[in-house]
């Protein structure tokens, strides 16, 4: 949804010059002066069918939850915001064009394939590296998650987004940017290897299984990219709308390994897609056949053919079951979660989520012997607990304040939770995952953001972010 709202008017020419001077000083750094975003989304009459005029001028007001957009009441007036508004529901003079020409003529290649050397170029152990993402001047850094020494540290792309991800041999990981840019890291020779333009404003990225493919989700243009993890060179194109031609964001991409499969939720439908990558996979057709082996209806074409999960209501992001046989996903103004059952394709349960529950950074284990998923909140100070079997709540942990992140390692019995949307931002709280108590506050730079636990792969360690006061 919409960020910072500050934008120009369609009205008198003098509310006209106003309204764009006020986005030019207030909005273009985090939206981009072209209205196509940059650390805060698109704004563009497609990117806003959701947000009524009256929430978005309450938000250029006010600012938004859980988000880095301000408020901007003590600087504009009524009038002033009622431009910005007007404008930012205006189309654009030119609309905006990224399809496969774009995206294959943006791609360079600085280490083909094959190239490189085929061992690590340093004594640390590959597979136990934290990569730290930079956002204060968009860098990041490769450390050695044993002495905590830097083997390096490179420039990225604007605005990184949607965490970095990593092939299953762990030797790349895969960096994505709001601005679309989509990077190749090579973690053994500690260099990057190419880099395409996906999209112009893209939400997330997901590596598969089998690390032969990267798909982009992205906000602008409506599209999912699939692209060759070996060059990044471009595969497939796929216009993200429903079956009645409602085009859509898409509001996260995730891969679903066991399955060999991408799933997709969508921002502005209420659909969830599965896009197998198997190259077994049965044949995937719009709505029901009675046996596909008898040629009674024609297959979705492929390679990555889209199988529709129709919904009740939209999905703003979701998490899956430890069998990934289920996702349960939420939208921002819900205040339930959905069910939804992968294999039969309908929804089977719905879950109380109170205020934004935040599932894209949940956690899953076994207590007592029965999975259960927590879940952070982006308004609430809680954290949510859900029986998986049953699909109940189980526990609401009351927290210091609403959150980010929640994270946990398989060789420990505690969780880390942060409160970084709160006044106490410098303070991550320790929870007990078998008592669901919080049994223990750090606070490692008072005044300070304190979010985001990483663990090593040992479980030993926890790296944690520390950032300055905005």
């Amino acid at each position: 949804m919409a960020a910072a709202l500050a934008t120009a008017a369609a009205g008198p020419a003098g509310a006209q010059a106003t309204a764009a001077q006020n986005y030019a000083a207030h909005c273009a750094a985090c939206h981009g002066p072209d209205r196509l975003g940059g650390t805060g989304p698109a704004l563009l009459p497609e990117n806003l069918e959701r947000l009524r005029r009256p929430a978005a001028a309450d938000t250029i007001a006010r600012g938004r939850i859980a988000t880095q957009m301000p408020g901007f009441a003590d600087r504009l007036g009524k009038d002033e915001i009622d431009a910005l508004v007007t404008y930012v529901y205006a189309p654009p003079k030119e609309k905006p064009v990224w399809g496969a020409a774009e995206i294959a003529a943006s791609r360079v290649v600085h280490h083909a394939d094959g190239t490189l050397p085929g061992k690590p170029r340093y004594a640390a152990d590959p597979m136990n590296l934290f990569v730290v993402v930079e956002t204060g001047d968009h860098h990041a850094s490769i450390l050695d998650g044993d002495t905590f020494e830097r083997l390096a540290r490179f420039p990225t792309r604007f605005a990184l987004h949607g965490g970095p991800k990593f092939t299953p041999d762990g030797r790349y990981v895969y960096f994505a940017s709001r601005d679309g840019w989509v990077a190749k890291y090579d973690l053994w020779n500690l260099v990057t290897v190419a880099e395409v333009r996906a999209g112009i404003n893209t939400r997330n990225i997901a590596v598969s299984g089998d690390g032969k493919w990267v798909i982009a989700g992205n906000y602008l243009p409506h599209t999912l990219v699939v692209l060759d993890a070996r060059d990044l060179a471009l595969v497939k194109v796929i216009p993200v709308a429903d079956r009645a031609g409602k085009s859509s964001r898409v509001s996260a991409v995730y891969d679903a390994a066991p399955r060999k499969s991408f799933v997709a939720a969508l921002k502005d439908v209420p659909e969830v897609w599965e896009l197998p990558y198997d190259p077994a996979a049965p044949p995937v057709y719009e709505g029901y056949v009675h046996d596909y082996r008898s040629g009674e209806a024609v297959a979705g074409r492929g390679p990555f053919p889209v199988r529709r999960i129709v919904l009740d209501e939209i999905l703003d992001d979701f998490f899956f079951d430890q069998r990934y046989d289920h996702l349960i996903g939420a939208a921002r103004d819900g205040g339930r979660g959905q069910v939804v059952n992968l294999n039969v394709r309908r929804r089977i349960a719905t879950v109380d989520l109170p205020g934004l529950p935040h599932l894209g950074s949940g956690i899953t284990w076994e207590r007592n012997g029965i999975p259960v998923l927590a879940t952070t909140n982006l308004k609430d100070a809680v954290v949510s607990v859900i029986d998986m079997k049953e699909w109940k709540s189980v526990g609401a942990i009351a927290v210091n304040g609403p959150g980010f992140f929640l994270r946990s390692h398989e060789a420990t019995p505690y969780a880390w939770v942060d409160a970084m949307n709160s006044p106490a931002k410098d303070t991550l709280q320790v929870i007990d995952k078998r008592t669901l108590t919080v049994v223990k506050a750090v606070t490692p730079a008072p005044g300070k953001t304190a979010a985001h636990v990483e663990f090593d792969r040992y479980g030993k360690y926890a790296l944690l972010s520390i950032s300055e006061p905005a």
